[in-house]
């Protein structure tokens, strides 16, 4: 759990953010909302025309979304709008049923998401497979996209995914030069406006700032402007009146009735696609600007959004990452963001349709397409080949383009459910004859009744009266392997052999009842990877020989770690570093950064220092390289997203310190010319200490613990690089403070400008900064 300390101050110092206060939020959410409404009304509009529905409805269902949805949702900086992933399944039940029919199926699945998160059922949605919610998101991608390539070419798109593209080279072969022209501006745009700031120089200065601005709205600008100027013929937005606009678009029960094993399949897609993408984007948002998530809160939004558009004739919405992302990354800090986007949209549907309809509709066709493409994710087909799940992803795309969404959802989640059966039956059984003339058996992953022959045979090469060891890896044991190993143990001990059964977690031992106990550890090296402290050292502070015990403790992490870690660790040694955070503690020989924060190999880029000190740059007689380069490699070449200072309770530099040992007289010490960069904390604590929020202070040495936090993370606004990333956005700074006795992690609160614990559950937290503050003086 992380926390921004630069959208609020921590103390009253004329350096720091001022407090949202009454008007703090407004100020900065009204452009935000004024930038997702930019990507809103073309993305909507866009979105109805690849179903085939009333481009009304999409604008309903934006500022529906907007409003409902962004009012009493449980994800506050979502925003809800019509869905690309649900184009493929509206447009089906548009052209089989017509649209009244599919406003009452979108308003049956809103019913049924907001009675599924009063059960607090929105977790269990989580329990599908990613690979095979990639492969819908790309499935539906690739169908749009083909769909609507037929629109930028002059054509018309058919009904299904494989019609589209059986009549593609035909339509390929005789495009319509002036959409063409239309649709390739736009997608042109699309692609090349984000990147402007990329350019060399000056240019890639003015670019920076020219793509602030939507690159949808651009787009379908620009194209509208040169269709206009160009005096071009071309297909419109045919946006009707709004005295036109049905607002009770509902059949009558006779028109469902004939129907409804059909539409109540309809409506449980309906309400498994909106709601799983809805829920995945909140989790998503969560991580990208940490704050409280009610999901079950979020899917009663969701269906009382649903409801209530179905009922005024818009389509069905769901929260999206898109314009989610785009809503904080323009730093919005509250829900009053995702509703005032919906409020514009509505203002501009009432006031400005006939500006709308000057949008050719290859300029729609483009946006779409380009969202289509965008929707297949080469970052998560990495992902889901890495944790071999990417057959489940290719049923699931080549499902859903060649069968629908529902059909290829269910296929492939049977290949995920058979790659599942698969992982459980498979285990390695090696038998390894060792140089003294002894042997072991090394089982690794689960040993269930299928392994049974196969482990059977290996036991069965094993020499009569041969000193054996059967190393297990303490992953599942079932009854039928618990009875293979144990029946062949006796008779090898009948036999005159020794069997020694372990695992390789700590040396623990399998009880003949086939549970796992655990042993007593032989060695100097008391304690082995990956397995609970028990209030000892793993190399005792007096030991004659530390040096040696250390070895034992890299000899023990070779023989019952290396293997399991290797494969993990060789992807790494070959696709390098990704952290995505650095993280800047103290050098105490108690803070386990790994432990704390949960994180493996390749996580964190961590620096560890006397007093987790950042020195400011170009300060005399006290500035440090190290350190300086550290942060900056973490920042421009690795890219990390946020940067994490950390301190501890009994800091010894904290106590060096107040002791003024930086101040004693005659030459100054390593120590204490490097204790000088800690004078602006002391500054701090007289100026403007900082607090916890739920505890007093135990000491003073505590109280310039965390003030020198919240003092580094303005010392580290100082270094240009950071500054610069902080300003446009991508970078959050993080203060933290670990506990020893009470093993408790606390944060820095930006709104309370205090610590606050972190708890098991979501606490609140500020949003990605967007400006900088100054050093402190």
């Amino acid at each position: 759990m992380t926390f921004d300390v630069s959208a609020a101050p921590i103390a009253s110092d004329t350096t720091d953010h001022a407090p949202p206060g009454r008007f703090g939020r407004p100020a900065r959410d009204l452009p935000a909302s004024l930038v997702v409404f930019l990507i809103a009304v073309p993305f909507s509009l866009g979105i109805a025309l690849a179903t085939g529905a009333p481009l009304t409805s999409g604008l309903v269902a934006a500022a529906v979304g907007g409003i409902v949805a962004g009012a009493l949702g449980g994800t506050p900086l979502q925003v809800t709008g019509p869905s690309a992933a649900l184009t493929v399944i509206i447009a089906g039940l548009i052209a089989q049923f017509g649209w009244q029919v599919t406003c009452a199926v979108t308003v049956g699945a809103g019913l049924l998401q907001f009675l599924l998160g009063t059960l607090r059922v929105a977790r269990s949605a989580l329990a599908v497979s990613p690979a095979v919610v990639h492969g819908m998101l790309a499935g539906v991608g690739l169908t749009i996209a083909i769909a609507q390539l037929h629109v930028v070419l002059g054509g018309s798109p058919q009904s299904a995914a494989l019609a589209n593209l059986i009549a593609l080279p035909g339509q390929l072969s005789g495009p319509h030069l002036p959409a063409l022209a239309v649709g390739g501006l736009a997608i042109a745009l699309l692609f090349a406006w984000p990147r402007l700031g990329l350019l060399p120089g000056r240019a890639g200065r003015i670019g920076a700032v020219a793509a602030r601005v939507p690159a949808a709205l651009v787009a379908v600008a620009a194209a509208t402007g040169l269709s206009i100027a160009l005096g071009l013929r071309l297909a419109r937005v045919e946006l009707p009146t709004w005295e036109q606009h049905d607002f009770a678009a509902l059949p009558s029960l006779a028109q469902l009735g004939a129907h409804w094993p059909v539409l109540l399949a309809a409506v449980l897609t309906v309400t498994a696609v909106a709601g799983v993408e809805s829920l995945l984007s909140a989790v998503a948002v969560g991580r990208q600007a940490p704050g409280p998530i009610d999901l079950d809160r979020e899917l009663r939004g969701q269906g009382l959004a649903n409801l209530l558009t179905g009922l005024l004739g818009g389509l069905p919405v769901a929260g999206g990452a898109v314009r989610s992302t785009a809503n904080i990354r323009a730093g919005a800090v509250s829900r009053w963001s995702a509703v005032l986007h919906g409020v514009w949209v509505l203002v501009a549907a009432l006031a400005f349709g006939g500006g709308l309809r000057q949008i050719p509709l290859a300029a729609l066709g483009a946006l779409v397409l380009v969202v289509g493409v965008q929707m297949v994710s080469f970052a998560h087909i990495r992902r889901v080949h890495r944790h071999r799940e990417f057959p489940a992803y290719l049923a699931t795309v080549l499902g859903v383009v060649l069968l629908g969404v529902p059909l290829g959802v269910l296929l492939g989640g049977g290949v995920a459910a058979l790659l599942a059966l698969h992982r459980l039956t498979r285990a390695h059984v090696d038998v390894l004859a060792e140089p003294d003339g002894s042997w072991t058996v090394r089982t690794h992953g689960p040993l269930t009744f299928a392994v049974v022959p196969r482990l059977s045979r290996a036991l069965a090469d094993i020499p009569a009266g041969a000193q054996v060891t059967v190393s297990h890896d303490g992953s599942f044991l079932d009854h039928a392997a618990y009875e293979q190993l144990h029946t062949w143990r006796s008779g090898h001990q009948a036999s005159g052999g020794r069997v020694s059964m372990l695992t390789e977690l700590d040396e623990e031992v399998l009880d003949p009842d086939g549970t796992v106990r655990a042993g007593s550890s032989p060695g100097p090296h008391r304690c082995r990877a990956w397995t609970p402290w028990g209030g000892h050292h793993c190399i005792e502070p007096g030991a004659d020989d530390p040096h040696g015990r250390l070895l034992d403790g890299v000899r023990g992490f070779q023989q019952h770690t290396a293997h399991l870690v290797r494969p993990e660790l060789a992807r790494l040694a070959r696709e390098g570093q990704t952290p995505s955070q650095l993280f800047l503690t103290c050098a105490d020989s108690r803070m386990v950064t790994s432990m704390i924060t949960s994180s493996g190999p390749g996580d964190m880029f961590t620096v560890r220092n006397v007093g987790n000190l950042v020195p400011a740059p170009y300060e005399p007689g006290a500035a440090d390289d190290s350190v300086a380069a550290a942060v900056q490699y973490a920042v421009e070449v690795l890219e990390v997203r946020s940067i994490t200072v950390c301190g501890h309770s009994g800091c010894g530099a904290m106590k060096a310190l107040l002791d003024g040992v930086h101040l004693n007289p005659g030459p100054p010490t390593p120590l204490g010319r490097w204790l000088r960069n800690g004078r602006g904390s002391l500054d701090r604590l007289r100026r403007a200490p900082a607090v916890f929020a739920d505890r007093p202070l135990v000491s003073e040495v505590e109280q310039l613990g965390i003030t020198n936090v919240v003092q580094q993370l303005d010392q580290l606004l100082a270094h240009p690089a950071v500054e610069r990333r902080v300003a446009a956005g991508t970078l959050r700074l993080v203060g933290m403070y670990f506990d020893f006795a009470d093993a408790q992690a606390y944060v820095l609160d930006p709104e309370l400008r205090s610590f606050v614990p972190v708890s098991e559950q979501r606490v609140p937290t500020g949003p990605a900064p967007t400006e900088s503050t100054d050093l402190a003086a």
